[in-house]
């Protein structure tokens, strides 16, 4: 659909990531996990389709966007979910010191995903948290507390494509290295949502696992079948 994914794997994002974090640069990283609902948004919203454009990294997220690849003969190695990514980085974080601050869910499951992560990857430094339920007014003090923790990572949990649009809205003000939408990993980190068993992740079924213990998903789920042959049939004018 126009939109260049790069064919890279798990380790080799992280491994990215972490040049990244290491050089120091002051200007912001968006990492932005694309999804069949950013793809399918992308088509109709050209704002949006703008910061993916402008995105440091692109990774594949959604099994449709693998499936896809697949299917026109060339391939993306595999899926690097927001999830998986921010499960990886904090394994690295926890070994490398890095700092993180947290953005978004509500205040509930906000404190108890940063009590997990201090608990299972102690040497990675929880800079600071907020929860996503804040009034505009309160932009800016975040956007301050953001700024003096400068973290290695932003972690912003404000679903997509809110997420990717907020960061990019405001990456001059955010003083971090790498910046990424994460969807709804903190209430999977806070054991408020259970995540679908590797082997259903290993058979590209998790957005299954998904609607059966969330019902409330299946308008999302729509999209799906829409994304899949739209992009099989796009062709690229170049």
């Amino acid at each position: 659909m126009g939109i260049p994914v790069p064919k890279i794997t798990m380790t080799e994002t992280v491994q990215i990531l972490s040049e990244v974090i290491e050089k120091q640069k002051e200007e912001l990283f968006h990492v932005v996990t694309l999804n069949p609902e950013i793809a399918m948004s992308c088509q109709h919203q050209a704002g949006l389709r703008q910061i993916v454009d402008r995105a440091g990294l692109l990774t594949a997220d959604g099994a449709g966007i693998v499936m896809v690849s697949r299917v026109k003969r060339d391939p993306l190695p595999e899926r690097v979910t927001g999830c998986d990514l921010l499960y990886h980085l904090l394994a690295a974080g926890d070994q490398k010191k890095w700092s993180f601050y947290l953005l978004g869910a509500d205040e509930e499951t906000s404190r108890a995903a940063e009590t997990n992560i201090r608990t299972a990857y102690p040497g990675a430094i929880i800079k600071g948290r907020h929860h996503g339920f804040f009034h505009p007014s309160e932009e800016g003090r975040i956007l301050e507390e953001i700024s003096s923790a400068s973290p290695d990572v932003l972690v912003v949990a404000l679903g997509a494509p809110y997420a990717e649009e907020w960061i990019d809205k405001h990456r001059d003000q955010l003083n971090a290295r790498i910046a990424i939408g994460v969807g709804g990993t903190l209430d999977i980190i806070a054991g408020k949502v259970k995540r679908a068993p590797r082997i259903w992740q290993k058979l590209n079924l998790e957005w299954m696992y998904r609607l059966m213990n969330q019902p409330s998903r299946w308008k999302r789920q729509l999209i799906l079948p829409r994304f899949a042959v739209k992009a099989i049939l796009y062709k690229d004018s170049n």
